[in-house]
Order: structure tokens, then sequence, then C-alpha cells
């Protein structure tokens, strides 16, 4: 029975990796169609074809960045911006993404100043979107693999001097660990708990409730990102950086 279920993941993990596999490939070949649509400066069928590639459940830092530069010279900021936000999802380093995003949102018309945080608070927030939740799991089980084999090395070792550094390095194996697993699990508190949006229709009125005929609070324009804190029915409650608060209708915004 044992060698049964063994092979039936072998054959699993085998099938898995030969689909990824043929997805990798075909959104390789889409990818090379897309970018030649776009060197030829036919943006809407890039969009089109990038757009093609996201609906065949592959994406990558990569494909949206491509994709935020064809909306962009579609002149759609609003698409842009929120295909660069996703982008810095997956690679919240991207140096072409940031730079990329600081050009599109200097064109933006709103102007908003962050309520002033703490600076022991804006550091924390850098820490831990500083790496996509992937790449702080790694360094997670990089901590965790390093307690195990210290522990294990401390128990099979007879030199003392070798027991010592065993000692050393499972301690820093374990702080590491516990640290940053505080960080991981902070970044993904931070990513499911307030989702973020990018106003993707040229000018609207937040509203004070969810309701079409309620009072005007503040108007807001094209490209703007907003945290989303409630839904109800087609609107959702947005934030804005300086502590505004109103509804807008789900078809205004797009989700990161």
């Amino acid at each position: 029975m044992r060698i049964v279920n063994f092979i039936i993941i072998i054959f699993v993990l085998v099938n898995s990796v030969l689909v990824n596999s043929v997805l990798a490939n075909q959104a390789e070949l889409l990818m090379n169609e897309a970018n030649q649509l776009y060197q030829n400066k036919q943006y809407d069928e890039a969009i089109e074809k990038y757009n093609s590639i996201l609906n065949s459940d592959y994406e990558s830092a990569a494909l949206y960045y491509n994709l935020g530069n064809s909306y962009y010279r579609s002149a759609k900021i609003g698409y842009a911006i929120l295909n660069y936000e996703r982008g810095l999802k997956l690679d919240p380093s991207n140096e072409d993404l940031l730079y990329n995003l600081s050009i599109v949102k200097a064109r933006t018309v709103d102007r908003i100043k962050e309520v002033p945080k703490l600076f022991i608070v804006e550091w924390w927030e850098l820490l831990i979107s500083a790496l996509s939740t992937t790449m702080w799991q790694i360094i997670v089980l990089v901590f965790y693999l390093l307690l195990l084999g210290s522990i294990t090395l401390y128990f099979v070792t007879k030199s003392g001097t070798t027991q010592r550094l065993a000692v050393f390095s499972s301690l820093l194996g374990l702080s590491g660990a516990i640290f940053f697993s505080i960080i991981l699990y902070a970044n993904v508190q931070r990513e499911t708990s307030t989702d973020f949006g990018v106003l993707t229709t040229n000018t609207i009125s937040a509203k004070q409730s969810p309701n079409g005929s309620s009072n005007d609070l503040f108007v807001i324009h094209e490209g703007l990102k907003v945290a989303v804190h409630e839904s109800f029915g087609e609107w959702y409650k947005i934030k804005l950086s300086d502590g505004k608060v109103g509804w807008l209708p789900k078809n205004s915004l797009e989700i990161i």
C-alpha cells in the first residue's frame, strides 16, 4: 500500500510539473506575440493578448509590467497603475515597476497627503513589504532548517567545539525563525486584512452611504489608490490616505 501511495504521489508531482511547464511555454509564446504588438504600437491588441495570458492562470511581474505599459500608451492611467501595483505584489522591489509607477502617478489629478505616521510604524511597514510573501516563507524555512540541522549536529558530534558551534547556530536559527515568522505573519495579515483598489473611472464622487442618492462627500479621479474596508451589494467602502471615508460603486475601481 505504501508503494502504491508513493507511486501516486510521484505521478501527481510529475503531472503538476508537466502542466506548469506547458502553461509556461504557452505563456512565453503569447508574451512574445504581445511584445511584438507593443513594439508595433498596436497597444489595444497587445492589451488583449496580455490579458489572455492572465486568463490562462499565469501571472508574473514582467507580465503586469508589460500590460501596465500598454495601458499607459493607451492613455488608460488607472489600469496602468493597477497593473504596476499587481506586479509589485509579486515582486515588491522590482525597480522597473517602481519607476514606471512613479511616472504614471505623477500624471494623476489627486494629490492627497497621508496622515503622518510614527517613524517606527513606517519602518515596520517598509520592512514587511520589502519582500513578497513567498520570499518571507523561504527565509523562515531556511532558519528553521538551520535550527533542525544544528540540533541534529549537537547530538551526533562528539567534539566539544562543534557542539558549542551547534548551540550558537541553533540559537541563531531559533531567533531567526521566530523573528521572520512574525514578519511573515504581518505580511500575510497586511495582504488579507485590507484590500486596496485603483480607481479606473475618470471622475467620481464618493457617497456618504451605499446609495446613489446619498450625499456627495468628496471627488476623486482616475488612478487613485484607495483602501477597501467593506463591501455592501454593489458598493465598496473606501478610505483615502488622508483618512477620508466614503462609498463607491464597485464598477468604478479594480481590486489590486
